[in-house]
């Protein structure tokens, strides 16, 4: 194993990071997971920091897991979110989960060992849990104090905040001890948002069942002239070919700012530190040649 932690700091993927994480990753094959949201039939760039935080984790040899939310995805996360989004049903769902599914796959390693990827879908372990049992066996271990204290609930609780966002958390917070329970997996990432319900499945695993738990969160990324990352014109830019041609693919990073370009290089690629820096060098003594641009852009197409 590598140290996964240490990785992950000098590309700048690292924003919060519970205490002794570093050291427990140091120790052992770890089981990790990171949860993404079926809204789309595709993932788009903005997912890719996530994505890469599983590949970085399993090349340095622990176990990812990619938890698609066929259950939190009927719910909706009001996390970095100024109003309530539309909910979907069973069947875009269902198509949207294999879509994000097909693409994963093509990131991570699923036939590698003790550390090969997995996919799961949580709708599998809430299908056929009922209401009463979820506030009786989940709800009585969080209070309300706890989850109202959390940012992403108290920056829409002036705005309107319905039920079902508010009890997201809940939902999330036993993935990860579903997770933990099951599939013996201690840590959870996600992005920075996503720190007050990560917390709260850490906390209900220590509650529920005495155990310990942990979690480390990505920065929001965002380009240099204040712009929103991964958006253009046309809107998102999207991991698939059809939403997103590779031509505008490409055309995306090679566009990007000599400041956005050492920024997304260390965080889209695997080149390694001493690779980078040597075309860092060389773009510095011709900045006109775009010569960071073009190697970004090679390298995420590649």
């Amino acid at each position: 194993m590598t140290d996964s932690i240490e990785e992950l700091n000098w590309r700048g993927m690292i924003h919060d990071i519970m205490p002794v994480t570093q050291d427990l990753l140091n120790k052992e094959v770890t089981s990790a997971y990171i949860g993404f949201d079926p809204t789309a039939d595709s993932l788009h760039i903005g997912s890719l920091v996530q994505i890469m935080t599983l590949v970085h984790l399993q090349r340095a040899g622990h176990k990812p897991i990619a938890l698609v939310g066929g259950a939190t995805g009927m719910v909706g996360d009001p996390s970095g979110k100024s109003e309530e989004r539309n909910l979907l049903n069973e069947e875009i769902l269902s198509h949207n989960l294999r879509c994000v599914e097909n693409q994963l796959r093509k990131f991570l390693d699923f036939d590698c060992g003790d550390n090969s990827a997995e996919v799961v879908n949580n709708h599998d372990w809430f299908k056929n849990f009922n209401f009463l049992d979820f506030i009786r066996d989940v709800g009585k271990h969080i209070t309300v104090n706890y989850m109202t204290a959390k940012d992403s609930v108290k920056k829409r609780l002036e705005t309107g905040l319905s039920f079902t966002e508010f009890s997201y958390q809940l939902v999330q917070g036993y993935d990860f001890y579903w997770l933990y329970k099951n599939k013996n997996c201690k840590v959870q990432l996600g992005g920075s948002e996503q720190w007050g319900n990560i917390v709260t499945g850490t906390e209900l695993i220590r509650r529920k069942d005495q155990g310990e738990a942990f979690a480390v969160t990505t920065p929001l990324i965002k380009k240099a002239d204040g712009s929103k990352f991964g958006k253009t014109e046309a809107g998102n830019v999207w991991l698939d070919a059809e939403k997103t041609s590779p031509y505008q693919f490409y055309q995306y990073w090679l566009n990007a700012s000599d400041e956005d370009a050492a920024n997304y290089i260390r965080i889209f690629t695997l080149l390694s530190k001493g690779e980078i820096e040597a075309i860092e060098k060389e773009h510095n003594e011709a900045p006109r040649q775009r010569l960071l641009q073009q190697a970004l852009a090679k390298e995420i197409n590649t």
